[in-house]
């Protein structure tokens, strides 16, 4: 049995407690909310704070709030899966959002898991998400204690994914997060929230920081879809993400501007410009469907870090693309 390292834990019920707390602790602390990606690489002795400062009891973080014809919605960090999956305004005017939530993990885990945490998911990879001993087995990888990338030896960064269903949504979508520390609060583009191409330094956000809320755009003349590959319907993390946006001009049919975003695929969500523009300036039908497939596929490197053989996940970028595409002509029902 793994068991949880020793620490010592705050429940704070302020933000600006939580936020004092954090910066008293240091590198040594960190922010947990459902716990469900910490405590496992607690367990596994990826990650070791000695100071764990829940957010639990801060009822800021759990309201969903805004009106999404004028201002948009405001979704705290803190607020679980299970609740966005079943907000009325999240299903009626975001459904991409509650869609993608539900494709996460388990009912059981969604219960714990939250918004903010998605967000923040640790990236993922065959070599890394083991347990220590068999870490120490392979002398550690290059995340974690080690000095070697066993994705690619020669590498000298970790090509560990980004593995989280939301981000490629939010990013398509165009979202912010809010960010408060004890030195102030700032707002950024979901998008500016990851680096790219390391997935060890995988996010901009401080140390001292935590992130607060989700800002969703106001909703317009747009539909937007997500499709996820996995080898399960339920439980395991996608190998590939394929979130879509399109906005029309006011005939409903010819595409104004496109954001296509894919997951699990690198260190960070990548948008394909290529794509994009294949659709712009024309109605979104089978030839400009299969044209931004076509140029998300010459995108797409997928590496040998994930389940599924990396060659086929490359292979499923098209016709993923496509699916998510032909959604937006024919939205699915929340």
């Amino acid at each position: 049995m793994m068991r949880l390292p020793k620490f010592e834990y705050f429940a704070p019920t302020t933000i600006s407690t939580a936020v004092k707390l954090m910066g008293g602790a240091g590198m040594d602390g960190q922010f947990v909310a459902g716990g469900t990606d910490l405590y496992p690489n607690m367990k596994r002795r990826q990650q070791t704070p000695r100071v764990v400062i829940g957010l639990e009891g801060i009822a800021a973080l759990k309201r969903i709030s805004g009106d999404p014809l004028s201002a948009g919605l405001t979704i705290g960090a803190a607020v679980t899966l299970t609740e966005l999956i079943e907000n009325r305004k999240v299903r009626k005017y975001y459904p991409v959002v509650a869609e993608a939530a539900r494709l996460i993990s388990t009912p059981l885990l969604q219960n714990m898991g939250t918004i903010g945490g998605n967000l923040l998911l640790d990236t993922r990879c065959n070599y890394y998400d083991q347990n220590y001993e068999w870490r120490r087995g392979i002398h550690f990888c290059l995340k974690k204690d080690g000095d070697t990338c066993w994705v690619a030896p020669g590498s000298k960064i970790c090509w560990a994914v980004q593995s989280s269903d939301e981000v490629p949504v939010m990013i398509a979508l165009g979202a912010g997060v809010k960010l408060v520390s004890a030195k102030g609060e700032r707002t950024i583009p979901v998008a500016e929230l990851y680096t790219e191409f390391d997935g060890i330094r995988y996010h901009t956000k401080e140390h001292g920081e935590l992130l607060t809320e989700i800002i969703l755009p106001p909703t317009g003349h747009w539909r937007a879809s997500y499709r996820k590959l996995r080898r399960r319907g339920s439980f395991d993390f996608p190998v590939l993400g394929v979130a879509a946006c399109v906005w029309f001009e006011a005939d409903d049919e010819t595409v104004r501007e496109a954001r296509l975003v894919l997951g699990a695929i690198a260190p960070h969500a990548m948008r394909v410009p290529e794509a994009e523009g294949m659709l712009v300036g024309r109605p979104l039908d089978d030839a400009s469907i299969h044209a931004a497939a076509t140029a998300a596929h010459a995108i797409a490197k997928p590496l040998d870090n994930t389940d599924f053989l990396m060659y086929w996940r490359k292979e499923m970028v098209r016709p993923f693309v496509e699916a998510a595409l032909k959604d937006l002509r024919h939205p699915r029902k929340s």
